[in-house]
C-alpha cells in the first residue's frame, strides 16, 4: 500500500468508523460487563448486533473478583502502572466474518457521498480480504480466508469498558487479522490477547477482603493510652482471581494472587504517634500482623498501634487501616510474573476521650 493511500485512508477513519464496525478506529466490537449468576464469577462478552452470526470471544472472571464485572476495590502503589485499556481477541469465523465484512463494505460503497479518499480506503480494504491485497505491511487474503474455515479465526480489537479515556480505549486499530488454531498472533500486535493481559484484567477486577484491623480499646480509646492493633492469620490470607479466555483453538488463563504483607495505620489526625514510627506494620512469621493485646500490658508499647495526643471532642477520629498486598500472576504455558503491589484500606471511627487516669 502506497504511502499517499495510507495518509487518505488514516484521515477518513472516523468517516469509516461510523459505517464500518470493523473500521481502525472503531473496534469490531466492545467488552461490556455483565453480571454471572454464580455471584464470584463474571464474565465479559464481545458485543454484537444483529447483522450476523457472531462467534463471540469471552473473558470469563472467577475467584476474588468483584460480582458486577467491573473494577474491583485493589489501588496500585506504582501509579504509572494502569490495566490494558484495549486488546485484540479472536473474533469470527472466516465463513462468518466474510458474511460480516462483504455486507458492511457493500454498504459503505453504495453510502452517498463515501468518494474521494473514503472511497479509496474502502476499496483498499475490500481488495485486502478478497484479492490478496497487501494492507499496512500486513498479508492479504483470499476470499476472506474461507477455505479455511473452522481452523482458525479472525482476530479483532476490543475495548475495555472500564477505562476512562476513550482515545486510549479505541487505540487498538488494526484491521482483523488471521490466527489459525494454536498458533499466537504475530509479534506485532503487542496487545493480542495472552495471559499476561488477562492477569493484567483480573487484576483490576480483584476484590480484596474487607479486613477490619481488631483494637484494644476497641472503639474508645483514651488521650496518651497506647491502642493496640492487629490481625490474626484466620482472617488475614492471600486471594486469587482468574481470567480465562474459553475460545476453541485459543484457550488462555491467568491467575493473579494477592498475599499480604503488611498493614499501614493512619490515626486521622497529626495529634498521633504511631508504632512504629512509620505506621507499617510487618506481616510476622505466622502470617498474623501486630499481637492481641493481653491483660499486663497495659505499659508496654505495642508493636501494631496508635497513641493519641488530644481527644476527638464531640466528634471521631478516622482511623484508616491500609493493607499491602503482593501481586503475582501464573498463566497458560507455565508463564508468570509480578504485578505492582496493591493496597486497600478501611475506615473506623475511633472516640479519643481526656481522662488522666486509667485503670485497666
Amino acid at each position: 500500500m502506497s504511502r499517499s493511500l495510507r495518509t487518505a485512508f488514516s484521515t477518513s477513519t472516523a468517516a469509516l468508523a461510523v459505517i464500518l464496525g470493523v473500521a481502525l478506529a472503531k473496534p469490531a466490537y466492545s467488552a461490556e460487563p455483565k453480571s454471572n449468576s454464580a455471584g464470584a464469577s463474571t464474565e465479559q462478552s464481545a458485543g454484537s448486533d444483529d447483522t450476523a452470526i457472531y462467534a463471540t470471544a469471552s473473558i470469563h472472571y472467577s475467584g476474588a473478583v468483584a460480582k458486577t464485572g467491573g473494577t474491583g476495590n485493589v489501588t496500585s502503589s506504582d501509579v504509572n502502572w494502569t490495566p490494558p485499556p484495549c486488546w485484540y481477541a479472536p473474533y469470527l469465523g472466516a465463513k462468518d466474518f466474510k458474511k460480516k465484512m462483504s455486507g458492511e463494505i457493500d454498504s459503505a460503497k453504495n453510502t452517498p457521498g463515501m468518494g474521494g479518499t473514503a472511497g479509496a480506503a474502502i476499496g483498499e480494504m475490500q481488495r485486502h480480504y478478497e484479492d490478496d491485497y497487501g494492507w499496512t505491511d500486513t498479508p492479504g487474503y483470499k476470499d476472506y480466508n474461507v477455505d479455511k474455515d473452522g481452523k482458525g479465526m479472525f482476530w479483532a480489537a476490543v475495548e475495555n469498558p472500564d477505562e476512562p479515556d476513550i482515545l486510549k480505549r479505541s487505540s487498538c486499530n488494526d484491521l482483523p487479522f488471521w490466527v489459525d488454531n494454536g498458533d499466537t498472533p504475530p509479534a506485532r500486535y503487542e496487545e493480542a490477547i495472552k495471559p499476561e493481559i488477562l492477569a493484567a484484567l483480573a487484576y483490576q477486577r480483584m476484590q480484596l477482603p474487607d479486613t477490619k484491623v481488631t483494637l484494644a480499646p476497641e472503639t474508645t480509646t483514651k488521650v496518651n493510652l497506647p491502642t493496640w492493633a492487629w490481625l490474626d492469620k484466620a482472617v488475614f490470607d492471600e486471594v486469587q482471581a482468574t481470567a480465562a479466555l474459553d475460545v476453541p483453538g485459543f484457550g488462555i488463563r491467568a491467575t493473579t494472587t494477592a498475599k499480604p504483607v503488611a498493614l499501614k495505620l493512619e490515626p486521622g489526625t497529626a495529634d498521633a504517634e504511631t508504632f512504629p514510627a512509620s505506621g507499617e506494620c510487618a506481616i510476622n512469621g505466622d502470617g498474623s500482623i501486630g499481637r492481641p493485646y493481653a491483660k499486663g500490658d497495659a505499659d508496654s508499647t505495642p508493636p501494631c498501634g496508635i497513641r493519641y495526643l488530644h481527644s476527638s471532642g464531640d466528634g471521631v477520629f478516622k482511623l484508616r487501616a491500609t493493607i499491602t498486598w503482593k501481586i503475582s500472576w501464573t498463566g497458560t504455558g507455565g508463564v508468570g510474573g509480578d504485578l505492582p503491589d496493591g493496597t486497600f484500606g478501611t475506615a473506623q471511627d475511633i472516640t479519643v476521650q481526656e481522662i488522666q487516669a486509667v485503670n485497666r
